[in-house]
């Protein structure tokens, strides 16, 4: 399946004219500012909101053209909204039967106990919504999203109204859902932390205009972006635990760039894992370096550098075997070690997060 949309729309003190082509699998990420057009966009996808001028075509099938509009309800998509919006005077179970229920026995791809075990909602499916925690009714809310058999499923915010707590508790089932389900997502969301762990692809939207979209790692690697994630700057690797270190509860895992201790992440030898590693956690040597706390310290070349939002910082790109990392320095050092395009350099990487 591929995703080709092109929407134009205006309100008094915001316009939105986006023109996007999504991939066939896996999540996309629609990231920006509160206000830049990420709901406003994910609306129109769905048939929810009408743009003046529109057009959508999914897997060769348009959905709206300048000759026809195709209706929310006859769309094959799940939508799933900051709250949970369930039957309250349903049960769970009733809830996930109602979504059932919407489609023909021989359209329904996703059997209900496969759904209820994804999410872990077994012991759930006899109470009422009423009862359930915030985390608990979105993904009450997802399965019967899920039962509906989309081809598309469309989750705005989904995490906006948990706490830390509740969202830590959250996600491992969202990510549960990406590694195991062929659907294709587009999920909204202003949170660096939520793209960083779900996200393949991201578009980056600004006062309803794009700015970037393209493959998750090779995006949050730029440094021309117009938008700036400040603390949360930094990459997202994919990587194999090679190694691990029960002494010290360390694990070594191994990237295109080459290899990373990080803390145990639980994983034996083999697992895929994916790594962030925040710029600000990324420091530059002209040599190798001994006898320091620093256990990270990887051969890089310096890519390209930019200014950051506070003029005595900037921010370099540095190419680490096949991958790219950023590392946050201040102008003053990036003078004083001359960092230029094409300098061979050691990336000293203090901490890295093992985010799946």
């Amino acid at each position: 399946m591929t995703i080709a949309a092109h929407f134009e729309l205006s309100y008094p003190g915001f316009s939105l004219a986006v023109e996007v082509r999504l991939p066939s699998g896996g999540v996309t990420a629609l990231f920006g500012p509160s206000g830049c057009g990420k709901t406003t966009l994910l609306r129109c996808i769905a048939g929810l909101t009408r743009a003046k001028r529109g057009r959508l075509v999914v897997d060769g099938e348009p959905w709206q053209d300048d000759a026809h509009f195709l209706p929310t309800y006859r769309r094959p998509l799940g939508y799933v909204f900051q709250e949970a919006n369930l039957f309250p005077h349903l049960s769970v179970r009733g809830n996930l039967e109602y979504g059932r229920s919407r489609v023909p026995d021989k359209a329904c791809a996703q059997p209900i106990d496969r759904v209820v075990e994804l999410l872990g909602i077994g012991q759930l499916l006899e109470r009422g919504p009423g009862t359930l925690s915030g985390g608990e009714r979105q993904r009450v809310a997802i399965a019967r999203a899920l039962l509906t058999s989309p081809r598309l499923l469309l989750m705005d915010e989904p995490l906006a109204a948990l706490d830390t707590a509740r969202k830590q508790e959250f996600l491992p089932y969202l990510q549960r859902l990406h590694d195991e389900l062929e659907i294709p997502v587009i999920y909204v969301s202003h949170a660096p932390d939520e793209v960083a762990r779900l996200a393949d692809h991201i578009v980056v939207l600004e006062a309803g205009r794009v700015v970037a979209a393209g493959p998750l790692a090779e995006t949050l690697a730029r440094v021309d972006l117009p938008i700036r994630l400040g603390e949360d700057a930094g990459v997202v690797l994919d990587a194999k635990v090679a190694e691990m270190d029960e002494c010290w509860h360390l694990d070594r895992v191994e990237f295109g760039g080459g290899s990373l201790w990080v803390r145990s992440c639980g994983h034996r030898p083999g697992h895929r894992v994916r790594v962030r590693i925040l710029a600000r956690d990324v420091s530059i040597a002209l040599g190798r370096s001994e006898g320091m706390s620093i256990m990270n310290c990887l051969p890089a070349r310096v890519l390209e550098l930019a200014g950051e939002s506070h003029p005595a910082l900037a921010l370099v790109r540095l190419q680490v075997g096949e991958a790219t990392i950023l590392a946050r320095v201040t102008r003053r050092s990036s003078s004083a070690l001359g960092l230029a395009p094409g300098k061979t350099v050691w990336a000293q990487i203090k901490a890295v997060a093992v985010i799946g």
